[in-house]
């Protein structure tokens, strides 16, 4: 890999590591936090658990083509903005409904087919497998994190406290994105 391949890689993996991280931490804990909230069903619970990949599963293809037309890191940048908004959203929910609407704007960030395809605009197509497989190291390796880190955290200060740290760590992806992500090539449509 060139320096400016393994500059790519490499921040775009702690991207991902931030936003999983936020993501997986929740995944241990909620099921047992959300049945203190008021109006807490097992089917309420289920829902707050799979609001995140409803909307991930919904927006993931047009937010891709967004990306394509106006470029990556804007559609990434807004993404990490509406992961932030949510977990601020369920951080400061005093109900079940709060939760399942601030997971829902969360998965609205839906940037992971965005971020592998920067992970491809900026390498070569001799190390593309390679980045693919050390982004998805990254991914493993902030499942296992949160694992530990989620119930620690939620012991500490409750939910509120593992969707305070999502929101914090949505805004340090921006700050990677912005100030250690490399410029992609120009798209195209003309647009970069």
């Amino acid at each position: 890999m060139t320096a400016l391949e393994r500059r790519s890689v490499s921040s775009l993996a702690l991207l991902y590591s931030f936003r999983m991280l936020g993501l997986f931490m929740v995944v241990p804990i909620l099921s047992l936090y959300a049945t203190d909230l008021p109006g807490a069903t097992p089917g309420l619970i289920g829902l707050a658990m799979g609001a995140y990949g409803l909307t991930q599963a919904l927006l993931q293809i047009p937010l891709g083509w967004l990306s394509d037309r106006v470029g990556r890191k804007p559609v990434i940048i807004g993404g990490l903005l509406m992961f932030a908004l949510g977990s601020v959203l369920a951080a400061t929910a005093d109900s079940l409904w709060g939760i399942i609407i601030g997971r829902a704007i969360q998965g609205s960030g839906a940037i992971a087919a965005t971020v592998m395809a920067l992970v491809a605009d900026l390498t070569s197509t001799e190390q593309r497998t390679k980045a693919m497989a050390l982004v998805g190291m990254s991914i493993g390796l902030s499942f296992a994190v949160a694992l530990v880190l989620g119930p620690v955290l939620a012991a500490a200060g409750g939910l509120s406290m593992v969707f305070w740290l999502t929101a914090l760590l949505a805004f340090g992806g921006i700050a990677i994105v912005v100030l250690l992500v490399p410029a992609p090539p120009p798209l195209a449509g003309g647009h970069g």
